[in-house]
């Protein structure tokens, strides 16, 4: 086992995450798609989301998909971010299918592929109130017409989005809304659509309740799979493994001081003012983490009594006054990482991946 700051991965916990996640979604005839952008497309770790069972592969980063490609993975992806004007050629040529709103853009994605003898397939985005990406309602049946036509891109279905910008659970009623939508386009324009996609974690909670729409075949799972967490609905999933990821780091300092500074308070190194509340003398610990290497505040400490004071961007203060064991310099600490956390963390090249499959640590 390696040491030092590093992010360790236990593959078999993904794999049995994606396997219970595709078992429940498919028993409600809905097909998983793997989203790989939270830990930035780690090879070993797509490996591990495909040997559980899912159906497809998603990421909204374009980089990302060409490193999959290049990596040889040839299972169908969905870009997940709306493509931009300036990037169809890549679009067209590393993913299978991508989800846009534009249809400036849809235009130029269909040229595009008909100039390389390809049809890109197209989920359109449908704004039922989060408000990030999407067609408002009452315009989707007006750009259905707009783009049917287009040479060089098939439209399979309709998608939304929940939770990532204001917030919006997915309820019935909302995701209701693309089932109408899809039955509305099928009677008006004759095109039966083949995806209806309902969302991402946030919307397991309707799958496990039985609650959520008939006609809603996709899901777009990333959370839920790699944390068993869905912070969305603020939850962790019971039935999921949560410690798939644990970063650890050495204790670099260990000592009492004063819970206060000393001395007139200006700005911090980042430009905040900081605050605190005198508690008296306490016993601190520091270790070798900062906020170069992670969102401090997508991480939670694995031992009871331990509370992180802040960070600097080399430097990581915890409080260990009431820590159930004796820290040390030298000691390592351990951390859950929240999909923030991992997100920061995976894309560090200050964190050093370690895997762990069948019980052996890899390289």
């Amino acid at each position: 086992m390696s040491i030092g700051l590093r992010l360790e991965v236990d593959l078999d916990k993904i794999k049995y995450n994606a396997a219970k996640v595709v078992e429940l979604c498919h028993s409600h005839g809905i097909a998983v798609l793997g989203v790989t952008k939270g830990f930035t497309a780690i090879p070993q770790i797509v490996a591990a989301m495909l040997e559980g069972g899912v159906d497809g592969l998603a990421d909204a980063r374009m980089e990302n998909i060409i490193e999959l490609r290049n990596e040889g993975f040839s299972e169908s992806i969905t870009l997940l971010r709306i493509p931009q004007l300036s990037n169809v050629e890549n679009v067209v040529t590393y993913s299978n299918v991508s989800v846009n709103s534009e249809v400036a853009v849809i235009r130029a994605l269909g040229k595009a592929a008909k100039e390389k003898g390809l049809v890109h397939q197209i989920i359109l985005m449908v704004d039922v109130g989060d408000l990030r990406e999407g067609v408002m309602t009452e315009n989707v049946l007006a750009t259905v017409r707009q783009v049917i036509g287009l040479e060089g891109i098939r439209l399979v279905g309709l998608g939304t989005n929940m939770g990532c910008f204001g917030g919006i659970l997915p309820e019935y009623s909302n995701l209701n809304i693309l089932v109408n939508l899809g039955k509305l386009i099928e009677t008006r324009l004759g095109i039966k659509l083949e995806v209806l996609s309902g969302g991402g974690t946030s919307s397991l909670f309707l799958v496990e309740r039985n609650e959520i729409p008939a006609g809603i075949n996709q899901l777009r799972i990333g959370e839920g799979m790699l944390l068993g967490t869905d912070t969305t609905n603020s939850r962790n999933i019971e039935w999921l493994k949560n410690d798939a990821f644990l970063l650890k780091a050495e204790v670099i300092e260990a000592k009492l001081k004063p819970s206060v500074p000393i001395g007139n308070i200006g700005r911090d190194s980042f430009g905040n003012i900081p605050e605190f509340i005198d508690v008296g003398i306490r016993n601190r610990a520091i270790v070798a983490l900062g906020k170069q290497d992670a969102y401090i505040e997508g991480l939670v400490p694995v031992d009871q009594g331990l509370s992180i004071l802040g960070a600097s961007s080399d430097h990581m203060i915890l409080d260990i006054t009431d820590a159930t064991r004796q820290v040390r310099v030298g000691d390592e600490l351990t951390f859950h990482v929240t999909y923030s956390g991992l997100l920061s963390v995976s894309q560090s090249k200050y964190v050093k991946k370690v895997f762990r499959k069948d019980n052996i640590w890899l390289s």
